[in-house]
């Protein structure tokens, strides 16, 4: 999914004047023209001047327009109350909007992050309730799908499992929600959202990894200070590149500020990118994936009735193969024998529900694209890449991948319409720039050179110096871009302390990547978070 950055055109056109005033030799009519014209312009400036909306965060309305005005951290923030039941809890509370500045040494700012943060209302030991910090991945995707999707008191209403429902779109209350376990803040990283880099700032600075960690940790400590927040539970919530990114905040924010976490939730992530994508002499990703082509196969019945009739023991025997004979084969390349290579491709027909030729084409090396375009391509029919139990039609049948995501469509136009409502309706933050969903980072910064982007040292850092730390990771099974699995091995290979692996828990969920908006698993999400964070 992309997005890009709105333009303004310009084009001359050739109208008349509202008013045609013919010439008079009259004296006395001139000067009652121009009062009416005078009293014409009063009226005017009055009925513009009563039609300005009143923003709540902008600065006074000027008589020129000048263009959208690029959002700081100089307004103070927004704040409204509200009520959501949650689990038969009637739950009020405030919800603050605004931006934060990222700031230098000296004290000036950086940039403006923008966030929503939703404070239960009542709490007479603030010390003791929790506050969760959620944000997404990308890189350069805002909070709005945990916001809207899983976490915050309002969400998105999509139809039960998860596709996409006829516009126009709809808010609805968030029976689901963790606000009832913990205080919620969503965080938009610079050049997401309304978040920007400020005046004479080069964006650049934010756009990898390294900056990243730096300008979210210091937005996480300036509003634990704010709000006096620093004797509270603490956990982080990140999904997607956001698992990538909370791993590597857990350690900086306890080497930076000495803020020590309380737990992580690690939704449908990677922390070893060498886990997701192949290369050559690099077939992990092959192997790791193919437990979610098996869930994603049985949820469509293409699997063999054995298999069909018990997914569990589908899943089960597609992880034993991928962790034994399949890579075993992968590793031999070329050197595999032609009969091992002939059991091998008939094993992946039955795991997988694809064709031998398919397989053998692909010389056994499965990607997401190939299987999404063939696994139903007797039906016309392409899978969902973030969600391969929802389905679509690319019009190409002879093109070797799919043409585009299925699930990535069903989402994008329901929260966009959501969150551009919601922000400025609901929560009442004025600002007339768009806000991103997900803007392009080709030039993201990794900071690695030949060897994959990996956080997994970090993590184990952190979890060895803080024994505390608890790590719940949630994953669906129908998730092809960042399949569970990955996950598992690379948890399974921290450089960890024995005694601290009973701190990581898992739990997997019927569908995708946002496995949230099916509902049966949004209601299991809110139980296991809540569960984690007051066991």
């Amino acid at each position: 999914m992309t997005s890009g950055g709105g333009k303004i055109f310009h084009r001359r056109v050739n109208a008349k004047p509202l008013f045609s005033v013919q010439p008079e030799p009259n004296r006395k009519i001139q000067t009652r023209m121009k009062k009416i014209i005078c009293l014409l312009s009063a009226l005017t400036a009055f009925s513009l001047a009563a039609a300005e909306p009143s923003g709540t965060n902008a600065p006074a309305a000027t008589n020129s327009f000048t263009g959208a005005k690029i959002p700081d951290a100089s307004h103070a923030p927004v704040r409204v109350t509200n009520a959501v039941t949650i689990a038969g809890e009637r739950v009020a509370y405030t919800a603050e909007t605004g931006m934060l500045p990222v700031l230098k040494a000296d004290g000036t700012s950086r940039a403006s992050v923008f966030y929503v943060a939703y404070t239960r209302l009542n709490e007479t030991n603030q010390a003791a309730r929790p506050v969760m910090f959620c944000f997404n991945g990308g890189p350069g995707s805002a909070s709005v799908w945990l916001h809207l999707g899983a976490l915050g008191p309002r969400r998105v209403k999509m139809n039960d499992d998860g596709s996409l429902p006829a516009p126009p779109f709809a808010l609805m209350d968030n029976e689901f929600s963790a606000l009832n376990t913990s205080d919620l803040v969503f965080i938009d990283p610079v050049a997401t959202g309304f978040s920007r880099a400020a005046k004479d700032e080069k964006a650049e600075q934010f756009l990898g990894d390294e900056g990243d960690l730096d300008s979210v940790g210091e937005f996480i400590r300036l509003w634990t200070t704010r709000h006096d927040r620093w004797l509270s539970p603490k956990f982080l919530c990140g999904e997607s590149y956001g698992v990538f990114r909370a791993a590597g905040l857990a350690d900086h924010l306890r080497d930076r500020y000495g803020m020590y976490l309380n737990g992580l939730v690690l939704v449908s992530g990677v922390l070893d990118f060498g886990t997701i994508r192949a290369a050559t002499g690099n077939d992990l990703p092959y192997q790791l994936s193919l437990p979610a082509f098996t869930a994603a196969a049985h949820f469509h019945k293409k699997l063999p009735p054995d298999l069909q009739a018990d997914p569990a023991r589908a899943r089960a025997e597609a992880r034993q193969f991928a962790d034994g004979e399949y890579a075993a084969a992968l590793q031999q390349g070329a050197a595999l024998a032609p009969e091992e290579r002939k059991k091998i491709v008939v094993e992946l027909a039955r795991l997988t529900g694809l064709t031998p030729p398919v397989i053998e084409d692909n010389n056994l090396r499965i990607d997401q694209s190939v299987f999404r375009k063939q696994l139903l391509h007797g039906e016309g029919l392409i899978l969902g890449a973030y969600d391969a139990r929802l389905t679509g039609r690319d019009g190409d049948a002879a093109a070797p991948g799919a043409g585009f995501d299925p699930a990535g469509a069903a989402v994008m136009g329901p929260f966009s319409a959501a969150m551009n409502s919601y922000v400025r309706g609901e929560l009442k933050f004025e600002d007339d720039l768009p806000y991103e969903f997900l803007t392009p980072m080709p030039a993201w910064s990794y900071n690695v050179r030949n060897s994959f982007a990996n956080a997994s040292d970090r993590l184990a850092t952190v979890m060895n110096v803080n024994p505390y730390l608890k790590i719940l990771v949630l994953g669906g099974q129908c998730d092809l871009v960042c399949p569970i699995d990955t996950m598992h091995h690379s948890l399974d290979h921290l450089p960890l302390a024995a005694a601290y692996r009973k701190n990581v828990s898992y739990a997997e969920f019927d569908a995708g990547h946002m496995m949230y908006i099916n509902r049966p698993d949004l209601q299991k999400l809110q139980d296991e978070i809540r569960k984690f964070i007051r066991p």
